[in-house]
């Protein structure tokens, strides 16, 4: 690949990332992290954990750039970005989660998902009260596709499931918002 990093795309600037080129991963993260910060503060309103995220997807971006299939196994590089930075921001809710743990007779009979307590968040009023009453496997399809506007293909890599099932699951998730909206 030839060209200055500013001239490729984020597919070509993922590939010399994976040779080790700095110019390039410095590129993709100046064209990709506002983006992503944007997409991650959607999701969770805390800073903290957004720089953290931040930090950690692209650290992995560097660490695991050649582990990117790109459009050949039909992805994109910022789908993969955004699956990298989904999972690492679940897991920090996780670790937020299990250090905040409160003492075992305080703490309530019914946890929400950090799923949930983001969605909390983001949706309220009647809106929110449906999604979370949701399947959540629908409600992951909807959240990915209508919070976050991530594409089929995208929500299908993010998820881990065919893209057949993620039009599914959206289509069940639609007749039943609309059914607890009526």
């Amino acid at each position: 690949m030839r060209g200055e990093p500013a001239d490729l795309d984020e597919e070509q600037l993922v590939r010399r990332v994976a040779r080790g080129d700095r110019r390039a991963f410095e590129e993709l993260y100046r064209r990709t992290s506002p983006w992503l910060a944007v997409r991650l503060r959607r999701r969770c309103a805390d800073e903290q954990i957004v720089a953290e995220v931040l930090q950690e997807t692209y650290l992995a971006v560097w660490r695991a750039a050649d582990a990117f299939a790109g459009a050949a196994a039909g992805g994109s590089a910022v789908g993969w970005l955004w699956t990298i930075a989904a999972r690492r921001l679940i897991d920090a809710f996780r670790r937020r989660a299990h250090h905040a743990a409160p003492p075992a007779a305080a703490a309530p009979a019914h946890v929400a998902p950090a799923e949930e307590a983001v969605l909390a968040g983001v949706v309220g009023d009647e809106v929110g009260d449906a999604l979370r009453l949701l399947a959540p496997e629908l409600r992951a399809v909807l959240q990915a596709m209508v919070l976050d506007g991530l594409s089929v293909r995208e929500t299908s890599v993010l998820l881990g499931v065919p893209e057949g099932t993620v039009k599914t699951r959206a289509r069940r998730a639609r007749i039943a918002m609309r059914e607890a909206l009526a």
